[in-house]
């Protein structure tokens, strides 16, 4: 069964406008039924875009965030107010702006040794989406942006056997381009989300 569906856009602006609004209405139809809305952000050119978009047609629409738990699908191995980090982008795009609780944001921990950031990334996965051990997460939306050499999340090209066949959620792995070392959700932790948006400009 094809589970995929490729929509075009004629304009990267009208790409982040038209999926903004499209998320949004995910955000707050989980609001009205108080559930609890997992998503995972990416960072890149195209994400800051589409996160600033969103926050002001959230403010303009009345968006309630209060339900909405924020996970990465990738970090550089960097401070949180690094240039580089993706929390970054998004607590300047999206966070701050829309005063999005501190409790709703579980980054990846950039700045930690990465076996230790990793490994409190599960646990705190664990807590937040009540998965159980021996489950997988299933986050209810994965964002991800598409480098030019074709990486998902830091995913790259040609990793070893051991990163794609990987049964952990959060790993370290090292990228071709800089900064190298990372964190990033495996390939399980993607493909169990109820959806992956990948935002490609």
């Amino acid at each position: 069964m094809n589970r995929s569906e490729l929509i075009p856009f004629p304009d990267t602006e009208t790409l982040v406008q038209q999926v903004a609004g499209r998320w949004l209405d995910a955000v707050d139809a989980a609001a009205t039924a108080k559930k609890p809305f997992h998503v995972a952000l990416s960072g890149g050119r195209v994400a800051g875009r589409f996160m600033a978009a969103a926050h002001l047609l959230g403010t303009a629409r009345g968006t309630c965030w209060d339900t909405v738990h924020f996970h990465w699908g990738d970090e550089r191995c960097v401070p949180p107010e690094h240039a580089d980090s993706n929390y970054k982008l998004a607590q300047t795009a999206l966070l701050d702006p829309a005063g999005i609780a501190v409790k709703q944001q579980h980054r990846l921990r950039g700045e930690l040794p990465p076996d230790e950031a990793a490994h409190l990334a599960e646990v705190e996965l664990a807590r937040v989406t009540g998965t159980a051990s021996g489950s997988v997460p299933v986050l209810d939306l994965v964002f991800l942006g598409m480098g030019e050499d074709g990486h998902l999340a830091s995913m790259f090209p040609g990793a070893p056997e051991s990163v794609v066949t990987s049964t952990r959620w959060v790993i370290p792995v090292i990228g071709p381009k800089p900064p190298p070392q990372r964190l990033s959700l495996t390939f399980q932790v993607l493909a169990a989300a109820k959806e992956v948006w990948v935002l490609a400009s």
